[in-house]
């Protein structure tokens, strides 16, 4: 029998409350900063997939020509891909070169080919624009902590890399949009992946889900005992209180009661997809970001915003064997994800975006490799402008014009212009680009045309 004790009850329900509406959204009045005029009946969505501990993108993404391949094998070692594995990509902007996917992710080549998929090159954060002479000489700023986790996460999330930051791009969009879901008692943020900074607003706190939908309160369900149990704490709950903290507390415990039932309603309520979604931690977070935009009518949703992550990128040692895993679930799920979107009739009106910490090293340590900064990203959906290069493709050498010496790739796009191209896409304008993105006037592109 699972015992909990009063502590931890506490705990649960606080935990559980703020994780849907927010407590500070009920003390503080926070909802009179302006929100866009938006017009009603479309729908659109963002999707963040977080590749948490340094994606390797340069075993991602590999050149196939002679001269691009034979670069990459030297400094790569025992790390390289064969050449013969790769899978083929035909670029609708190419120039000339030519290039292929890591043998795990057939599934992203028939995406990328099929003009669905894209790929933005070598981006990372930046506090401005910075070449190898200014890095190697330090006249430019460059974000503190580089090549940290844990800074190097954060600043991806914020946007921000300058200064310390409690919001997300993706949140201030959402303060930004939120009268899209005016109706709704949902937030526009919702994370399939616990806590993250890339979803929290000024206004708008991200709503939490599990893979399998609401979360619910331990101890309070699948039995007589557990119903009346939750029975006896919602009677607690509708207590008058004298103290405003406990009146504030009981309130959002309640809202996030009544949220909760209302997701569990609208969640069995959608048509079941039958698009076939695989059994590993991506494909259940994505699933559950499917059936959360089925459901987008019932909840009056018009914008949602989600946060998927994986974690274990981080390949330090073991890399060939643990990276092919991690790609071949990736590939796998963004299809599953992508055949999904199309089965609701919104792949137009869905984008998904990769992130992660940083690239890696080019050379190997031994057996894997270490931090690096600039990388490459993915961005998928109906209305991308797929089969494309976007960016500038690295120099593949050591020492060469792009690296700082130790085979780390100095971003030639920043976090900045990648994520203005989506919450342009998204629906922010752009005088309020800097609202979201308070250092793009720093950069030459806020707009890289990967999306229309």
């Amino acid at each position: 029998m699972h015992i909990t004790t009063r502590r931890t009850f506490i705990r649960q329900a606080a935990c559980a409350a703020l994780g849907t509406t927010g407590l500070l959204n009920t003390v503080f009045d926070l909802r009179k900063l302006s929100a866009a005029t938006v017009p009603g009946g479309d729908y659109k969505a963002l999707v963040c997939l977080f590749l948490y501990g340094g994606n390797d993108a340069n075993n991602m993404i590999v050149p196939r020509d002679a001269n691009g391949y034979a670069s990459y094998a030297a400094a790569r070692g025992n790390l390289a891909i064969a050449q013969q594995s790769l899978l083929p990509l035909t670029l609708q902007n190419g120039d000339g070169r030519d290039f292929g996917f890591h043998p795990s992710m057939p599934e992203l080549q028939q995406l990328f080919n099929g003009g669905k998929v894209g790929v933005v090159a070598n981006v990372g954060t930046l506090v401005a624009p910075i070449t190898r002479s200014q890095y190697l000489a330090k006249s430019v700023a460059v974000p503190p902590h580089l090549f940290s986790h844990s800074d190097q996460s954060v600043q991806w999330q914020t946007s921000v890399p300058d200064q310390l930051s409690r919001t997300g791009w993706g949140g201030r969009t959402a303060d930004l949009l939120r009268s899209h879901n005016s109706e709704s008692q949902i937030s526009l943020a919702i994370s399939i992946a616990g806590t993250n900074t890339f979803e929290v607003g000024n206004s708008v706190i991200p709503y939490q889900v599990s893979p399998d939908g609401a979360l619910a309160f331990s101890g309070m369900t699948g039995s007589n005992n557990a119903n009346v149990r939750f029975q006896a704490f919602k009677d607690l709950l509708a207590l008058p209180q004298n103290n405003i903290l406990a009146q504030t507390y009981a309130d959002t415990v309640k809202r996030s009661i009544a949220q909760n039932d209302l997701l569990t309603t609208a969640l069995a309520g959608a048509a079941p997809l039958t698009t076939a979604f695989p059994a590993s931690s991506l494909g259940r977070q994505l699933n559950m970001v499917a059936k959360m935009i089925a459901a987008r009518n019932s909840l009056n949703m018009r914008r949602q915003i989600f946060f998927c992550s994986v974690q274990g990128y981080d390949t330090h040692g073991d890399q060939l064997t643990a990276h092919a895993n991690l790609l071949t679930e990736l590939s796998q799920g963004l299809n599953a994800f992508y055949n999904a979107t199309t089965e609701l009739g919104v792949a137009n009106d869905v984008a998904t975006f990769t992130a992660s910490d940083f690239g890696r090293t080019f050379p190997t340590n031994g057996s894997g490799s270490d931090h690096g900064w600039g990388s490459h990203q993915l961005v998928m959906g109906g209305a991308v402008q797929g089969g494309r290069l976007y960016g500038s493709f690295p120099t593949l050498a050591v020492n060469g014009p792009d690296d700082t010496g130790q085979g780390r790739w100095i971003p030639t796009t920043s976090v900045d212009e990648f994520s203005a191209t989506l919450a342009s896409w998204f629906g922010v304008s752009a005088s309020d680009l800097p609202t979201v993105l308070p250092n793009i006037g720093r950069f030459a592109q806020p707009n890289l045309g990967f999306i229309a």
